[in-house]
């Protein structure tokens, strides 16, 4: 039996932002690759992982777009491994058409240049979901590599079957000691040959007699120029090859199985790593800015302008702008928070960017439905894949008089119950007092100035001794001739004149309204002798409705009874203690918890039903 092969991976770990914002990381990366990709010009034998993600590459790229084709050369011809993915993402904190997108996006832009490594490689997420085996599998990718998460019941060696809930498997490598577990292996060039034998002994537990990996780099690093040297100069001890991380993986056959652990779900262990669940909780308007943009552009962007936006005008490129946005702010520097606040604040920018690209491309797919909607009603669109009823909050036009109540109509003549959130202004909108002059040279031109409310001109009138009235609400057929006709009488008249704006009467509504998958419907508010009545009932402490009660208790914790007579107390308790920990970790202070009761409890209804009942705490 032959000598065991050391298998070098020359790589680096690049955090594009963290502990410096990141275009400060990219100046370093710029002369990183400047110095790796002339050293593999210029020596065959050279080898680098650039990290598993694309946006190394492109970042580079953007400062020399002329290394391009040098860069394609290198991945041709095996020195360099690219991709999957665009970033190393955080697995939790981002939706899973996030996740898909990521390594899409990843796998698209490596084939530019030359192909990406068929690796899932996860180098430092801070743990990994259930799903990724699913996921890495359906793009292709027979083998996975990982370090955090990884349970004591799967490193008996270095590599184990994991096992998604769809029962997708794909065999994993295990990373004993992390992503760095060599950098130091070619510290002295002189004594690489003890080096190589005492990490052989170090990895042995895992290894057995199977070649053994050692991944040469960790974060922000560069490989040390006597590299190449070293590893020609050896004396023959211990074997080692320089290899990219793929190369070393197609050694092994992804369909064996036999002798390798299983795990199904997802990698949450702390056994071998820490897996940093402290970030979880720091810095949470990024996570709560994230979820909502992904949710803008997924949910509604996309879906909607693929129904009903014309063909012509499809928004390829502002989709994909927004997804660039909401990727990039996943890597798991980014959105976990964990970073300076310089980088949290362009982490936050890019996330409000991606937002307001899909919620442009909503609203103007969204535009061309406005003829369908009733003059005096809206549409209410669902878009999910399957029908849904739910309660929804309607500005609708309604009877003037604020006493009168409504219900909504639906198309198939169903009136359901409401209930009022606000009513029907009273007042003007707009008051302003102008010349003749003006006020008759406005109407002309079919203008008064009215366009900063955000609504359109329904009726003119002259109301009263030198008072024009101006009613305006969500639709109108703007001036019309019959209005500019008033302009004579106003010049006749002369003198100063008010304009009053008034808003059509509406109301702010809530209503139970069925819609189809992907569809929308047609409401009007209707006039009814009587208010229908709903399901939900609220008391000066409880809430009950169809699916659940709620009690709030004494000490202001809450007491919830399912339909099934599942019975859960103390939900919500407040505890307070200080936290002297840092970004990744929850410490608490010398004084442990300050107190988990409050000293006065008060309970306030903000919402009565029928249809939503909330309660103030």
């Amino acid at each position: 039996m032959g000598a065991q092969t050391v298998y070098l991976v020359p790589h680096t770990h690049w955090d594009r932002e963290w502990y410096e914002p990141f275009q400060r990381f990219r100046l370093r990366l710029v002369d990183l690759l400047d110095d790796v990709v002339a050293r593999a010009e210029a020596d065959p034998t050279f080898r680098f992982t650039l990290d598993g993600q694309m946006a190394a590459v492109d970042d580079y790229l953007e400062v020399r777009p002329e290394a391009t084709g040098r860069i394609a050369a290198l991945v041709h011809n095996g020195q360099f491994a690219v991709g999957p993915w665009s970033i190393l993402l955080d697995e939790f904190l981002c939706s899973g058409e996030n996740i898909v997108r990521n390594l899409a996006s990843g796998l698209v832009r490596a084939e530019a240049f030359g192909g990406a490594m068929p690796v899932g490689y996860l180098p430092d997420m801070f743990g990994h979901c259930a799903q990724m085996p699913q996921i890495l599998a359906g793009a292709g990718l027979a083998q996975a590599c990982v370090w955090r998460g990884v349970p004591a019941s799967a490193t008996a060696r270095h590599a184990f079957i994991w096992r998604a809930p769809d029962g997708t498997a794909i065999r994993t490598e295990y990373l004993p000691g992390g992503y760095g577990n060599a950098a130091e292996m070619i510290a002295d060039p002189t004594a690489l040959d003890s080096a190589a034998a005492d990490h052989i002994a170090r990895m042995r537990p895992w290894y057995g007699t199977d070649p053994v990996l050692a991944m040469y780099g960790t974060d922000h690093s560069a490989p040390l120029p006597w590299l190449t040297a070293a590893v020609a100069a050896m004396n023959g001890g211990v074997p080692v090859r320089l290899a990219t991380l793929a190369e070393y993986l197609a050694l092994f056959d992804p369909a064996a199985r036999d002798g390798l652990a299983e795990w199904t779900g997802e990698l949450r262990s702390h056994a071998q790593a820490n897996i940093l669940p402290g970030v979880l909780s720091n810095r949470p308007h990024l996570k709560r800015a994230l979820s909502h943009a992904e949710r803008m552009v997924e949910r509604y962007a996309e879906p909607f302008a693929a129904l009903w936006a014309p063909p012509a005008a499809w928004p390829a490129r502002l989709l994909e702008m927004a997804w660039q946005r909401l990727i990039q702010s996943s890597c798991h520097d980014s959105v976990t928070g964990c970073g300076v606040d310089e980088t949290a604040v362009q982490v936050d920018a890019r996330i409000a960017e991606a937002e307001q690209i899909g919620r442009g491309v909503r609203d103007r797919a969204l535009a061309g439905l406005a003829p369908l909607a009733p003059a005096d009603g809206a549409l209410v669109l669902n878009p999910s894949p399957w029908t849904r009823t739910a309660v929804v909050r309607l500005d609708l036009v309604t009877p003037p008089d604020p006493g009168t109540p409504v219900a909504v109509r639906l198309p198939d003549g169903t009136e359901v119950a409401t209930q009022e959130i606000t009513g029907p202004r009273t007042g003007p909108m707009y008051v302003a007092v102008r010349p003749a002059a003006a006020v008759a040279n406005g109407l002309r031109k079919g203008s008064l100035g009215l366009g900063f409310l955000d609504r359109e001109v329904q009726r003119v009138e002259v109301t009263d001794t030198r008072t024009l009235t101006v009613t305006m609400g969500r639709i109108g057929e703007g001036f019309t001739a019959g209005h500019k006709a008033l302009a004579a009488g106003v010049a006749e008249a002369g003198g100063d004149w008010e304009i009053r704006v008034l808003e059509e009467p509406r109301r702010t509504l809530y209503a139970p309204v069925t819609v189809p998958a992907l569809g929308w419907t047609a409401v009007q508010a209707v006039p009814v002798a009587a208010p229908l009545d709903g399901p939900v009932r609220v008391g000066e402490r409880s809430l009950s409705g169809p699916l659940l009660s709620v009690d709030v208790a004494a000490d202001g914790t809450l007491t919830m009874v399912s339909a099934d007579g599942t019975r859960v107390a103390g939900v919500g308790r407040i505890v307070d203690g200080s936290d002297v920990g840092d970004l990744y970790n929850y410490a608490p202070g010398p004084d442990g918890i300050d107190t988990d009761t409050p000293d006065e409890v008060t309970v306030r209804v903000l919402e009565p039903g029928p249809l939503v009942g909330t309660l103030e705490v």
